[in-house]
């Protein structure tokens, strides 16, 4: 009997969603041996089994969940997530930087990796409600509320770049919810104006003025764009009066953030020879377990956030190539799961997830070829960790779980 169960359960297992998974861990399993095997490091390796083999427990856990589960229970996890983040801010450990850990054993948990898919089920759970109106402030600013406590819990760690995924995954839920352009713009605007004003005044004036220009477009408003411009202009110079006031070494150290160049021994080290690596594997790279920067390690935590680089040496442009048309595929899949499900609950999980694994692929290969500032953003499947892959796992499930369950109530 429960072998028959499972048998029909798997059955109706969503391939396009699964396969590039699986394929995705496999080539994250080759690359961390390749980047561990020859040293006292290899145990990260082993532990990544164990991890792998959790996370495919935890998807035929989700896949047995009722249907109804993850919506009745959005705010009870959200609610548990809150108090993890707050808990680890009180007993928790720091590693690299970070007070964000529980540790167990040898092992550490990161709460905030969790909380991202309880702020996801959370939101989803307001913005599906009949009574929520994009076109309400009232509303807008719960849904804003929702997404910025665990942002602030996890701010205090201090872990900016995580605290950048919720953010990310917010806006992607906003517009699927049915949110304005306009509303969009005038959330996003502001952080696009901070980063260019620090990294060149020309580019923040122009940035501003294009976005002025959207803005009247699609409002037909000219008052109300000049003072969306005049917003923009001041916290753009705002911003630059600031940096300017700072102390020479904190003005090196984000100068850096930008530029990793900058400090070619420090802080730029990562970056440098993790271009050198993709650049050495050229089309069809040195061979599994030859790459030159991989095995001489001149790349540091290049099990972690620059993992992409291992296959991107050993197996050149065509198994990068690869990789992303793997995640390329995962993504697709999402958004055309995420239309076909009629139930607004389930449809906007599924796309909060998708833009969670989007942004973080982007992220991650952005810093690993030199085009995104260093912010510690894993590869979903790939990189060494237990707290993120397992995440990961979990939003698998959760997207299989809806691929089955798409023609029932929620």
């Amino acid at each position: 009997m429960i072998g028959q169960f499972f048998a029909q359960l798997f059955r109706r297992i969503d391939l396009a969603v699964l396969i590039p998974v699986l394929l995705l861990i496999a080539a994250g399993l080759l690359s961390l041996y390749s980047a561990t095997h020859n040293a006292a490091i290899f145990i990260k390796f082993q532990k990544q089994i164990f991890w792998v083999i959790l996370g495919m427990i935890v998807i035929a856990l989700v896949l047995l969940a009722p249907p109804r589960f993850f919506h009745f229970s959005a705010y009870i996890f959200y609610g548990g997530a809150i108090l993890l983040l707050v808990l680890v801010l009180l007993f928790g450990k720091t590693i690299a930087g970070n007070a964000g850990w529980f540790g167990i054993g040898s092992y550490g948990i990161q709460p905030s990796e969790f909380a991202k898919i309880a702020a996801i089920f959370a939101l989803a759970r307001f913005l599906s409600d009949s009574t929520t109106s994009m076109s309400s402030f009232a509303d807008l600013s719960k849904a804003v509320g929702i997404v910025a406590l665990p942002w602030a819990l996890i701010i205090l760690q201090p872990d900016f770049g995580t605290g950048l995924v919720y953010w990310a995954v917010f806006l992607a839920m906003l517009f699927w919810a049915g949110a304005e352009m306009v509303l969009l713009l005038t959330l996003l605007s502001p952080v696009l104006v901070v980063i260019l004003s620090v990294l060149n005044i020309w580019y923040f004036l122009v940035a501003a003025l294009v976005v002025s220009v959207l803005f009247y477009v699609m409002k037909r408003n000219l008052g109300v764009a000049l003072m969306f411009l005049a917003l923009n202009l001041s916290i753009g110079f705002g911003v630059q009066y600031l940096f300017d006031h700072l102390p020479e070494y904190q003005q090196n150290r984000i100068a850096v953030y930008f530029d990793p160049s900058a400090s070619p021994l420090a802080a730029g080290w990562n970056v440098i020879q993790s271009k050198v690596a993709i650049g050495a594997g050229g089309l069809d790279g040195q061979g599994y377990l030859q790459g030159s920067q991989t095995q001489l390690r001149f790349v540091p935590e290049q099990w972690t956030d620059f993992i992409f680089c291992v296959p991107a040496e050993e197996f050149g442009f065509i198994g990068g190539g690869l990789i992303l048309l793997l995640f390329a595929l995962l993504i697709v899949r999402g958004i055309v799961l995420a239309r076909s499900i009629e139930q607004r609950f389930t449809s906007l999980t599924v796309i909060g997830i998708i833009a969670m694994f989007a942004f973080h692929v982007f992220i991650n290969v952005g810093m690993t070829v030199g085009i995104i500032p260093v912010i510690g953003i894993p590869l979903p499947f790939m990189s060494y960790g237990g707290s993120f892959f397992l995440t990961s796992m979990f939003a698998v499930g959760i997207l299989l779980h809806a691929s089955m369950m798409r023609s029932s109530d929620t």
